[in-house]
């Protein structure tokens, strides 16, 4: 899905650049954020804060398993580089198999709580390596104060969002909201961030920057066709996806199937600022096919002929991109049956 996400933005993208950036260029991390994310290296210090969270809360947990803990991290400082299949032969052998499920517990712990990090990638498997081994060591790892945090937050959802509100700052995490909003009024007396109204939400404070604001009033608005994916920034916050696009999506994988109505992983599809519909498909990368098994419209959208070349030159591109060579089951007809 972070391929996907960054091809969307960058039609020139190759997995072989987000490597480069991580392995090589040691640009990026593999951490958390809101949920599971590539983060730029020089903000390293603001997930320090979370590790720390993460050592108090399985403190029990890490000492009734010290053994295993031990063991994982011996391991990795005396051979180097190893990934979870590397620990398939640790633990307790029963029934024949072994069960090597407290390893993996182990390695996830040493990773979330900042004693291991991501070196790099083998396919789609993580590969762990002691952190001072990874992190470079020009990185700034002092631990930032509450206040720190928080304008590094404020910042850096305005710079990617450009207009956004205090729960969608905070989106997934736990906060002070006290002090969260004594740093935002702090930036807001400073003229460092500003507060904006949204059409239709007079109760909801959203803020932005100064730049921003003028940004916007050049910004030339592209007719361009876009399949995003289900995990992409844009999408991902469900409520201010309704909010500011009136487009309402659920990622149905996570939907009992007796209850789905668009199908197990469909994609939203955007042209220019409007999300116009969703698409329900598969890549079968073994038969390198791409399967289409299914397009819902929005109700308002018309159809025409220029927005269904433009779709068309999209999922050609896009089914491309998953590394297919043919398209099955598309149908233009498809496109008159609006959700």
């Amino acid at each position: 899905s972070h391929n996907h996400i960054l091809w969307s933005r960058m039609p020139s993208y190759k997995k072989s650049m987000l490597d480069e950036l991580l392995e090589r260029d040691k640009q990026i991390f593999e951490y958390w954020s809101h949920a599971a994310a590539y983060l730029p290296i020089k903000n390293f210090r603001y997930s320090l804060i979370r590790k720390k969270d993460y050592q108090k809360k399985y403190k029990e947990w890490c000492k009734a398993n010290r053994k295993i803990i031990s063991f994982v991290y011996d391991r990795i400082r005396a051979e180097g580089e190893l990934q979870s299949k590397d620990f398939a032969h640790t633990g307790i052998r029963s029934s024949g198999w072994w069960d090597w499920k407290p390893a993996k517990e182990a390695l996830d712990i040493l990773f979330h709580q900042g004693h291991l990090m991501i070196a790099r990638r083998k396919g789609f498997q993580k590969v762990y390596d002691l952190t001072e081994r990874v992190l470079p060591g020009n990185i700034d790892t002092t631990f930032p104060s509450p206040d720190e945090f928080y304008r590094y937050l404020i910042s850096t959802a305005i710079n990617s969002h450009g207009i956004i509100s205090e729960k969608e700052i905070v989106y997934l995490r736990k906060y002070d909201k006290k002090l969260f909003r004594k740093v935002i009024n702090e930036y807001l007396e400073s003229r460092k961030i500003l507060k904006v109204n949204v059409e239709g939400f007079r109760d909801e404070n959203y803020y932005t920057l100064e730049n921003k604001i003028e940004i916007s009033g050049r910004i030339k608005k592209l007719s361009q066709m876009h399949i995003l994916s289900p995990f992409d920034n844009l999408v991902i916050q469900r409520k201010r996806l309704s909010n500011i696009f009136k487009y309402d999506y659920i990622l149905e994988c996570y939907v009992p199937h007796h209850k789905r109505k668009f199908g197990y992983f469909c994609l939203p599809v955007l042209f220019g600022d409007k999300f116009i519909g969703k698409i329900d498909a598969k890549a079968d990368r073994k038969a390198k096919l791409f399967i289409v098994k299914n397009i819902f419209l929005e109700k308002k959208i018309k159809m025409s002929r220029s927005l269904m070349l433009s779709f068309e030159k999209q999922l050609i591109d896009f089914a491309k991109f998953t590394g297919c060579e043919k398209i099955a089951g598309y149908d233009p007809k498809n496109f008159s049956l609006p959700l």
